[in-house]
């Protein structure tokens, strides 16, 4: 059996030395063969056991998987979303209404591989390619027709989906994140473009024209759906904001059909579309499609509201500035009381977008809090100071213990306030050096709000 793991290696196998990032597969090879491993698979060298030499292992691996795997894929819908923000709402939106509407589904994700009567947490948004296909098979083999995944950019710069072809792609949006990685935004863009560059001859395009970068991301040699305000091949108008849920029209072709979305947030509209437009394409009449939306609920961590009859406290995974702009704004549309947030930078990433998250949070809310997010290796208080170091308003105050801010930060709180607890949303843990301790938003935000 191939394998990529020399941990995992049993007499007999095939170990493949894959390169990824933080590791190389060449190093482990000695150990694989240890293990049992009868051949190995490499891009140099030569070893005790049998020795294929490829120029590209990764190219090799994908090329096998796929021709293992033609016939049991052959059936499965492949969707995958790119974008900043927006991918885990939008797959799992596809996710929960195509089960709704009797299309067996699966999702990979941020929050996990879901199977309608599974799912278990995921290390990375888009796992790895050998990772990648037993997701694929487990959802063939659990009679699913379609799997939506979200496709992040370092995903594609490691070449994580090599060969995969997707029945429909979909580019939510594009703003500053990941420059600790992709360096510019230039670069940033190229990789989520790869994913373009991937859909079957059958399938199709989904782009948000709204956005900025969403004329790049028109191909010709796809067939592309444009979504936008007024304009495109799904129009939206009429667009109403409350507190609980957002109403809009959706004009395509001769048609118009009016919507109720219960998840609140303009941008949600955007992230529910991609469901929409899949359900259309599939050939799902689309009076159901709008009765089963009104059924729809956010992801975890997404838009997670917590309240009695006096507060409001919302638990939102936002940790762009875009993001944070946008779930402030979306709550000031509604708001009777102060917007008052709570947020902070996670350590070891792009330090660029430290001043902008800052400058964001206190520009738009009427106070804030900053606090520590997973600061990994860095000193808490040197994030914390990169993020208010050139900020212009004094409507903050810094709290590095986030139990401590988020209990302060309630406590704050009048009758009709809003709080916004930023940055975590579904994860349960904080990155403290090279150690990670249970901590979960929710949990602590319940403590105070009963």
């Amino acid at each position: 059996m191939l394998k990529v793991n020399s941990k995992k290696i049993e007499p007999g196998d095939t170990f493949i030395a894959i390169k990824a990032a933080t590791r190389d597969g060449h190093d482990y090879i000695e150990n694989a063969i240890d293990h049992g491993a009868a051949c190995i698979i490499a891009e140099h060298g030569q070893y005790s056991v049998k020795t294929i030499i490829v120029p590209d292992t990764r190219t090799y691996l994908a090329n096998y998987l796929k021709e293992l795997y033609a016939d049991k894929l052959s059936k499965l819908k492949i969707i995958g979303i790119t974008g900043t923000n927006g991918k885990t709402t939008s797959c799992y939106l596809i996710y929960q209404l195509l089960n709704s509407l009797g299309v067996k589904t699966a999702y990979i994700g941020t929050i996990g591989f879901y199977l309608p009567e599974r799912n278990r947490p995921l290390v990375n948004t888009t796992p790895d390619l050998y990772d990648l296909y037993d997701m694929l098979v487990e959802a063939a083999n659990d009679d699913c027709e379609v799997i939506a995944m979200e496709v992040s950019s370092q995903a594609l710069a490691m070449r994580r989906l090599e060969c995969l072809k997707f029945d429909m792609v979909s580019f939510t949006n594009l703003t500053r994140e990941h420059l600790d990685y992709h360096k510019t935004m230039t670069e940033y863009k190229n990789a989520k473009l790869l994913l373009f560059k991937n859909v079957k001859k059958s399938g199709f395009a989904v782009i948000n024209i709204d956005d900025k970068c969403g004329k790049d991301f028109i191909m010709d040699s796809n067939k592309n759906i444009l979504l936008g305000q007024g304009k495109g091949d799904y129009r939206l108008s009429n667009i109403l904001l409350t507190n609980n849920h957002s109403s809009f029209k959706v004009e395509h072709g001769d048609e118009i059909k009016e919507i109720v979305l219960p998840i609140p947030g303009i941008y949600n509209i955007y992230n529910y579309m991609n469901a929409y437009i899949l359900c259309d394409k599939l050939g799902l009449d689309v009076d159901d499609v709008i009765k089963e939306t009104l059924n729809l609920t956010a992801p975890l961590g997404r838009y997670q509201i917590v309240k009695n009859d006096k507060i409001t406290v919302i638990i939102d995974y936002a940790h762009t500035p875009d993001a944070v702009q946008n779930i402030i704004s979306s709550v000031r549309d509604y708001a009777e009381g102060r917007v008052v947030t709570l947020v902070g930078c996670g350590g070891d990433r792009d330090k660029t977008k430290r001043p902008l998250m800052g400058e964001v949070a206190t520009n738009n809310s009427d106070y804030v809090f900053f606090t520590s997010d997973n600061p990994r290796t860095e000193d808490p208080s040197e994030i914390l100071n990169d993020i208010v170091a050139k900020l212009e308003k004094d409507n903050f105050e810094i709290i590095e213990d986030r139990k401590e801010a988020i209990k302060t930060a309630i406590n704050s709180l009048e009758e009709k306030d809003i709080l916004l607890v930023l940055g975590k949303g579904h994860e349960d843990y904080q990155i403290v050096g090279k150690d990670k301790f249970h901590f979960s938003d929710y949990e602590e935000v319940a403590k105070y709000v009963k």
